[in-house]
């Protein structure tokens, strides 16, 4: 469970809504940060940018899908949460950590800029996304297909979609707040409470401004999106 608190902004924008990570989150927030810290060094660990290839291969697999990923991918039994009755499948805590761990490796592919960043909601980091996006209303489409899907597997295959986009236009996310909104999005009664959370975040997130302003790109954002060093 994340937790919402306001802070004053300055200047023509709203306040901005910020999330505080649960359990989960934070330990997602430490594997992410740790590899995203040895994969951008100024000369990166060979080790951390082989994972990276690797986990962007496990996008939409199963959790537990490369045995030599467990670094990266394992849950700690105490975060585990509710086990199925058939204890060989994936709890939702581990389904949310492979899923926010892999979508932070397509996050980051190409990229010398931090991916992730604490305190940046996903809602908060679409609203930056139509500023810069020269098409925002293609954004403001995906992200209503994301709040409206039906099913687990329907929202990750959206939410794959708007990462690239983030990543295209270099706008960070908070993967640990997104393993915990991942989790939350697997239980029956989670997945309206994550939507409306990611809705006001986006909404509270914009400029008052930006009513009818078409987006712009920023600066320096048409780098290519192959990475030389993804393994085949």
């Amino acid at each position: 469970m994340t937790v919402v608190e306001a802070v004053q902004a300055d200047g023509p924008a709203r306040q901005q809504w910020r999330r505080r990570r649960g359990g989960l989150g934070d330990h997602v927030a430490r594997t992410v940060g740790g590899l995203q810290a040895r994969a951008l060094r100024t000369v990166p660990q060979p080790e951390a940018v082989s994972a990276l290839a690797r986990l962007r291969r496990g996008i939409g697999r199963a959790p537990g899908f490369d045995y030599t990923l467990e670094r990266y991918l394992q849950v700690p039994d105490h975060l585990l949460g509710r086990r199925p009755a058939d204890d060989t499948e994936a709890t939702d805590a581990e389904y949310a950590v492979h899923d926010a761990v892999t979508l932070y490796a397509l996050h980051q592919q190409s990229r010398r800029e931090r991916m992730h960043t604490d305190g940046r909601g996903l809602g908060q980091a679409l609203a930056d996304l139509v500023l810069r996006s020269r098409a925002p209303e293609g954004v403001r489409r995906r992200f209503a297909a994301l709040g409206t899907g039906s099913t687990y597997q329907e929202s990750t295959y959206h939410l794959r979609s708007l990462i690239t986009m983030l990543r295209e236009h270099q706008v960070a996310l908070d993967y640990g707040l997104l393993a915990d909104d991942l989790r939350t999005l697997r239980q029956p009664s989670g997945r309206a409470r994550v939507q409306a959370v990611w809705g006001r975040e986006f909404f509270r997130s914009r400029p008052s401004t930006d009513v009818d302003t078409p987006g712009t790109d920023a600066p320096g954002t048409n780098s290519p999106d192959t990475d030389s060093s993804e393994e085949n």
